[in-house]
């Protein structure tokens, strides 16, 4: 029986090879870590077999990646480097990979998704950035915010548009990133109850998983789109079903507990926005926006009236409850909004000084001391967790310059507006609820991108990216169903 099962047996030789030679390394580094106290070495077997899966089938390691980004931890190394850990190691193998695939198999490219206008001008906002980096005022900072741009667009924007162009694929993402989300979110309300769910320990429930309470309810908000219309896809009181619904309770739940402000409206904000869309009202919103944004900055910067919205230093502080934090921000006494606008005129000193390239990709942080109005400082202004200027957009005009500024405002113009049109173009339920998804998630991020900035954050950059490859996609998609429509007449 034996004999028989040995020369049936359909594994190769050369693969037992494999197996054995990786289960002597696996128990190797176990005891060598062990006695040597080196406890790394314990984890070498499986970051090699993590290569080993990323070369053979890097479709597994991209799943791995979507599944790690709310469990991953922000880790300082020495030497003013931080690392987002295990992702953005698995973002820089896959990106290589990708890109040695990429060359291998040119002849296979989808040169309908390379040609399409918001990949071109995803490209465009690229170099530019790397244009700025070349003549940025610290280039090393700048060369590092620009590897890693390259990665994110490489694996969640070019990678990501092989695996996300089904419902089955939607659904595989999902649950991957529901799963480690709902851990992340248990895990931080579990530590919440233990402080009573108090205001000022918010900061405290979020380790190991998030670096700051902003993430964390921006990661929520971002996802909660999904997890809302995910409902559909089962049947009511079906297992899958009381899981999404169970989902969406803790989400709603802990976005309040989180005491982001931002985050809570913007979970509001959703409603409306949905129903803009549904209405084909966007491109009247966003001229309604540009307009707003316009008159008050027009309005900031003659005569200097922005000086009249200087913070009383002795008032303007941090606050010990959600309640009093609100009060405080209507009348203009709230230490986060007041810093954010300390900021804001350094930029805007900033911008005056350098309008055509900007100080750098990155730079903001490093440039802005000399740019600061004294009257607008408040208690935190030393910026001891050396954070940028919190909004993206404006981090963009002051680091890359006007020219760089516009063509980021215009591929996000374009993208909102080829939104709504794929949403209504598409014809299929289940493929519009998805669109729908997508879009929601990606104006929730931009949304709060107005007074953040996360593009470069694992958390928050990756569905953006996601989000922006889908919907080109399912546009493509459109299109190819309609030629078809068109041949077959």
């Amino acid at each position: 029986m034996l004999s028989k099962l040995s020369t049936s047996s359909t594994i190769p030789p050369s693969n037992y090879l494999i197996f054995q030679v990786f289960g002597w390394i696996a128990l190797a580094s176990i005891f060598l870590g062990i006695a040597t106290d080196m406890l790394f070495l314990v984890g070498l077997p499986f970051g090699l077999l993590l290569v080993y899966l990323t070369i053979v089938d890097f479709r597994k390691v991209f799943y791995l990646l979507i599944f790690f980004i709310p469990l991953s931890t922000h880790l300082e190394i020495p030497g003013g480097l931080a690392l987002d850990l295990p992702t953005e190691p698995l973002m820089v193998g896959l990106m290589l990979i990708y890109l040695a695939h990429s060359v291998r198999h040119a002849h296979r490219r989808d040169i309908a998704f390379l040609n399409h206008p918001i990949t071109l001008l995803l490209l465009l906002h690229f170099v530019w950035t790397f244009v700025a980096t070349i003549t940025s005022s610290h280039p090393m900072v700048s060369f590092k915010f620009f590897l890693a741009k390259a990665w994110y667009i490489s694996v969640f924007y070019f990678l990501a548009h092989r695996y996300l162009k089904t419902e089955k694929d939607i659904k595989t993402i999902f649950w991957l990133f529901f799963i480690a989300l709902s851990i992340t979110i248990f895990s931080v309300l579990i530590r919440h109850a233990s402080y009573g769910f108090s205001f000022v320990d918010v900061a405290r429930s979020l380790k190991p998983f998030y670096s700051n309470h902003v993430i964390y309810a921006s990661t929520i908000a971002l996802f909660f789109p999904f997890t809302w219309f995910a409902r559909k896809w089962y049947p009511a009181r079906s297992l899958q079903w009381w899981c999404i619904v169970g989902g969406i309770v803790l989400s709603f739940i802990a976005i309040q507990l989180s005491y982001r402000r931002a985050a809570i409206m913007v979970i509001y904000l959703l409603i409306p926005i949905y129903f803009m869309i549904r209405f084909k009202l966007t491109r009247i919103a966003m001229m309604g926006a540009a307009i707003g944004a316009l008159l008050l900055v027009t309005h900031l910067v003659t005569d200097g009236t922005y000086m009249e919205y200087a913070p009383n230093f002795e008032k303007t502080v941090s606050h010990q409850n959600f309640d009093s934090l609100v009060e405080a921000t209507a009348k203009g006494e709230d230490i986060s909004t007041m810093e954010r606008l300390y900021r804001w005129v350094a930029a805007g000193h900033m911008i005056d000084d350098k309008p055509l390239l900007g100080f750098g990709p990155g730079s903001f942080y490093f440039s802005y001391r000399p740019y600061t109005v004294t009257s607008f400082e408040t208690y935190v202004s030393d910026n001891p967790e050396q954070s940028g200027i919190h909004n993206y957009f404006m981090m963009v005009l002051v680091e890359q310059g006007i020219f760089g500024f516009l063509i980021f405002l215009l591929f996000t113009a374009l993208i909102l507006i080829k939104g709504e049109a794929i949403y209504h173009q598409t014809k299929d339920e289940n493929l519009k609820r998805l669109v729908m998804m997508a879009l929601l998630s990606l104006i929730a991020i931009n949304i709060l991108l107005v007074i953040n900035d996360m593009i470069e954050t694992d958390k928050i950059g990756g569905f953006y990216f996601l989000n922006i490859a889908f919907l080109v996609n399912m546009d493509i998609r459109n299109k190819r169903s309609n030629l078809n429509k068109i041949h077959k007449v």
